[in-house]
């Protein structure tokens, strides 16, 4: 079977989306799913940049480790290679729209996940929590779904 790949998308790729990705990939393991993977990429990556550092603590908070992280600029190849694009806003899906499989996170749990970029770490902490709880409802409406309910 052909593994399938959900990509996550947020404007810089060092904390909404990179969260996205680690929390998903852990879930997807734990649940013992087969054949699917995630990765995560910027609309305006800084390509020589790294995980923001409130990403990193609130990640290490919860046991998920992105040490090796490095952000990655979204192009076409990603995309088709993506069973879904997910963006962390309905912003962002408007600007990648026509492009082929993309949807917001909204779109599948009903609300956006904001930018926590240079605020408090309560703030990183509630983007991750919303991220992880989003992360539950895509392998529920996406992941299972597609595999016919079967892990």
């Amino acid at each position: 079977m052909k593994r399938k790949k959900i990509l996550f998308v947020c404007s810089g790729n060092t904390c909404r989306s990179p969260m996205a990705e680690a929390i998903l990939r852990d879930k997807i393991k734990k649940n013992k799913i087969k054949w699917w993977d995630t990765a995560s990429c910027g609309l305006f990556a800084e390509v020589e940049g790294s995980l923001s550092q409130g990403s990193r603590q609130a990640l290490d908070e919860i046991g998920l480790k992105a040490d090796k992280f490095k952000p990655r600029q979204l192009n076409q190849s990603m995309i088709d290679k993506s069973f879904a694009v997910i963006c962390m806003t309905e912003k962002q899906k408007q600007i990648i729209d026509g492009c082929g499989k993309v949807f917001c996170i909204k779109d599948l749990c009903g609300f956006d996940v904001p930018d926590p970029y240079g605020q408090g770490m309560d703030i990183y902490r509630a983007t991750r929590d919303a991220i992880s709880r989003a992360c539950d409802i895509i392998i529920d409406k996406v992941i299972l779904a597609e595999n016919g309910g079967n892990k």
